[in-house]
């Protein structure tokens, strides 16, 4: 009697041991799309020459935690199977106190998770943030509710942006009066990011990053646009009623046609800087305005 439940017993744990096995064969087979690859992020690999880099940050990582999470599931179904309650028995099982080594594994192995985690996101973090120098394109981006200032350092011109505007008929917006920022493909980009108001952060969907704009302090991003085309960008921090609106779009564009854009912009006037003056806080450090909390 004592072999036929030991057989029946391992074919019930064959079948579950079966499921797990053919889930992951179906995966295998069924290939990996570019989406997948990528781990559903925007755009693409060689959109700036950092979304290569992010990608693989995040498709490894996702890769390491499916790992602890197979694992993990795998052990909670076969401890559930293994020590279920079988029929006639009562009570409560044998309890088990101090298993040294398994205190050690889920000890030691998520700290060397987290370790490791936190080891290749700073390498990654520190070589985006990380100022190359000698940027071909110096651009200076103000925030303000709810819209954009873009101000072309080098070439001494600027472009002021408004609202995204509402259309009547639908729930989009006129993309054709959002503000742009052009940019010139494969050239050293610096943005010197600012706001004029409150806290917003500036972010360009498809290039992987996006970096806090925060009232009296100065932030940068360095990048290269390595493929020409148009990109959407958003405010990323909530900043009021119309923070869905703050939208903008960038434009990588040859040498040529940024030069002609630029051309375009002085033709038409807008030579100079959109500064901090048109901020609306009056009361940064550096302004000279009155504490209030200091009078009397």
């Amino acid at each position: 009697m004592s072999s036929e439940r030991f057989q029946v017993r391992s074919k019930r744990l064959s079948r579950w041991a079966i499921i797990p096995i053919a889930v992951a064969v179906s995966v295998v087979l069924a290939g990996c799309t570019q989406a997948q690859l990528q781990g559903y992020l925007p755009g693409d690999p060689d959109t700036t020459n950092h979304t290569s880099r992010i990608m693989g940050l995040w498709v490894t990582s996702w890769i390491v935690l499916l790992g602890v999470g197979v694992a993990t599931w795998g052990l909670i179904i076969w401890a559930a199977v293994v020590y279920r309650r079988r029929k006639g028995q009562t009570g409560l099982p044998v309890q088990m106190r101090y298993n040294l080594p398994v205190e050690i594994f889920y000890t030691i192995v998520p700290l060397i998770l987290v370790l490791g985690f936190f080891a290749f996101t700073a390498r990654d973090q520190a070589a985006i943030e990380s100022d190359p120098g000698s940027p071909d394109v110096k651009i200076e981006v103000f925030g303000k509710r709810w819209a954009w200032d873009f101000n072309y350092l080098n070439e001494e011109v600027y472009s002021a942006g408004v609202q995204a505007q509402e259309l009547d008929d639908s729930d989009g917006v006129d993309t054709d009066a959002l503000p742009v920022l052009y940019l010139p493909v494969d050239k050293k980009v610096q943005v010197d990011i600012e706001s004029r108001d409150v806290i917003h952060s500036f972010w360009i969907i498809d290039f992987l990053y996006k970096k806090d704009m925060i009232p009296g302090k100065s932030n940068h991003m360095y990048f290269t646009p390595t493929k020409i085309g148009t990109y959407q960008g958003k405010c990323a921090e909530l900043c009021g009623e119309y923070h869905s609106l703050m939208l903008f779009q960038v434009k990588v564009v040859s040498q040529d046609d940024y030069d002609a854009y630029i051309e375009g912009q002085r033709a038409a006037g807008f030579e100079g800087r959109l500064g901090p003056e048109y901020n609306t806080n009056t009361n940064l450090p550096g302004t000279g305005a009155v504490d209030h909390g200091e009078e009397g």
